[in-house]
């Protein structure tokens, strides 16, 4: 999917991608937010509908295939990424995403979710990161902070939390952002970017838990409180923040710090974003601005180029085949590596 086929005159509204099932998930649970808005997404672009596939594994937000009126595979814990990597090339034409949560995609299924983004499969991720386990009712998960008391920690967790976009960064993926489920239109920009990026994309959306873990995200992205600690990222421009846009981030050696707008005497002192930056250093330095210390930053955190798995794959294959001919399988299969076991009774 490209910037191409955004459309002008759309042929899709979100009612076409609205699936028949009954939407189950909690009254007031943010995943409600997050179908409506990549259902608005999708309509925007010309797309066949019949190309988009939507993979997931297990959790609350791995139900989104029944709820896509498009293609889509309910799979197994935590083999989402794997699953849809297979897909993605044997049917390169084809739009993939894969739906996942803070458990499934960095617990059980860490591992896939590292080399699918290593690999830079073009397929889009999206990780619903709500801190705790809501479909299994209320254990902690790997980002639920240190001391989170929950039913499988009653005296508090004693694990240090993953940073999700961290491992995205570590694996060097080349599309990393973050979005809100109390924040529509960033999200749906988001989504949109993501889904026109060539290569694999991984977007982060803190999503509230009503149930399990109500209000986590409120003292970031509150409506009182949000102006003085969340950042929206815009490429190119500084990073300035506050109800009065009167707050900026500047390096300290290798750390952020924050620093009044007006007692700025030079502009080259100002942190800019730069989304483009090959090296994926600047990128981690953003991951870690944190509340209470830091304003949280959401948007594009990196968005670079370069040659995907499935596109390389399916460049060798190609180059195979015009040297060597198609081949038969029982050629690969019957050489002289091969060799056969016989029981005793056997003759030679």
């Amino acid at each position: 999917m490209t910037a191409e086929n955004l459309q002008t005159h759309l042929p899709y509204a979100k009612e076409d991608f609205v699936s028949g099932q009954d939407v189950r998930w909690c009254p007031g649970c943010g995943d409600y937010a997050i179908l409506s808005v990549m259902q608005r997404t999708l309509a925007q672009f010309t797309t066949p509908r019949e190309n988009h596939v939507f993979i997931s594994g297990i959790g609350c937000a791995s139900r989104f295939p029944y709820y896509m009126n498009t293609y889509g595979f309910h799979t197994i814990h935590g083999r989402a990424p794997a699953i849809a990597t297979g897909l993605k090339c044997a049917r390169p034409e084809l739009t993939v995403w894969v739906v996942t949560g803070d458990g499934d995609g960095l617990s059980i299924g860490g591992n896939h979710l590292i080399h699918c983004m290593r690999r830079n499969v073009d397929l889009n991720i999206i990780l619903v990161n709500n801190q705790i386990y809501g479909l299994t009712k209320g254990q902690y998960s790997p980002t639920s902070e240190k001391g989170k008391i929950t039913k499988s920690s009653p005296y508090g967790t004693i694990d240090y939390p993953i940073n999700p976009l961290c491992v995205a960064i570590a694996a060097e993926a080349t599309f990393i952002a973050r979005t809100v489920d109390t924040d529509p239109r960033h999200m749906g920009q988001v989504l949109a970017r993501a889904a026109m990026h060539k290569g694999v994309s991984f977007v982060e959306i803190y999503q509230n838990c009503i149930i399990f873990n109500k209000d986590t995200f409120m003292p970031i992205t509150g409506r009182e409180t949000r102006d003085d600690r969340a950042i929206y990222l815009e490429d190119g421009k500084p990073l300035v923040f506050g109800q009065k846009k009167d707050k900026t981030i500047r390096m300290n050696g290798l750390k952020t710090e924050i620093v009044n707008l007006a007692d700025v005497k030079d502009q080259k002192d100002l942190l800019v974003h730069r989304e483009n930056d090959p090296s994926p250093n600047y990128a981690y330095v953003l991951t870690q601005m944190a509340y209470p210390e830091m304003p949280v930053p959401f948007g594009i955190f990196r968005c670079i180029e370069k040659p995907t798995y499935d596109g390389m794959m399916n460049d060798q294959i190609k180059f195979a085949i015009e040297k060597k001919g198609k081949g038969k399988l029982e050629e690969i299969l019957y050489t002289e590596d091969i060799w056969t076991v016989r029981g005793k009774d056997q003759k030679k």
